[in-house]
């Protein structure tokens, strides 16, 4: 197994992201998986230059990361019940799922599929469980260069995206496997997922859980 270093974040960085998010600033901060790029789901700025810093056209979906599963669920309560089931299974974890998103909420992170929605709840032990006192969601996403590879650490991330960020949390060095991604949005009706892109939590591992889950 890797052995990663990890630097424990303080009080006072959860702080200082919480207030860079409330102004609709970008954020380069490490989550479960690999670093990422985090602003406010509300903020039309912030996600432009999100998109911008990444390279990456403002077509493609985005997910939103929540720091607890209960903030999840609460910010979804139309979610029906197979679904929410299945989110309480899986999360906290390194996985994102898209799920039915009959309200449309989050409208910036689904781009041109305002019926589904991409959840993230990161597993926050260690050093990053100081992550887990933040109350809002972000709009994120990974914090390399649309094409390029991950980063496990913050010195992997391009120069030019470190520089053009609000603010950089830095953790040390993190697993490096993106999550994988699990389609739920047909799971209520007959149970079926679709694992789109295995990742951190394998492929066999998601499907044990979902089958108990149906």
């Amino acid at each position: 197994m890797h052995n990663v270093r990890r630097v424990a974040l303080s009080p006072d960085d959860i702080a200082t992201f919480e207030r860079c998010m409330a102004v609709g600033g970008v954020a380069l901060f490490p989550a479960d998986t690999v670093y990422g790029l985090a602003t406010e789901p509300s903020s039309a700025e912030g996600v432009r230059r999100l998109y911008a810093i990444k390279g990456r056209l403002p077509d493609r979906p985005a997910a939103v990361m929540f720091f607890r599963v209960e903030l999840a669920l609460a910010a979804l309560p139309e979610l029906p019940p197979r679904t929410r089931g299945a989110l309480e299974a899986l999360l906290p974890g390194g996985v994102t799922l898209l799920v039915p998103n009959p309200s449309r909420r989050f409208p910036l992170a689904c781009a041109d599929t305002p019926e589904v929605l991409g959840v993230r709840v990161p597993s926050l032990d260690g050093s990053l469980a100081p992550l887990a006192a933040v109350s809002w969601p972000v709009l994120q996403s990974s914090a390399n260069r649309t094409g390029e590879a991950d980063a496990r650490r913050v010195e992997d991330v391009d120069e030019g995206v470190r520089a053009r960020v609000d603010l950089v949390l830095d953790a040390g060095e993190l697993l490096g496997t993106p999550s994988t991604v699990v389609d739920l949005t047909a799971f209520e009706g007959d149970g079926s997922f679709d694992v789109l892109r295995e990742g951190a939590v394998p492929r066999d591992r998601v499907e044990a859980v979902l089958r108990s889950s149906r």
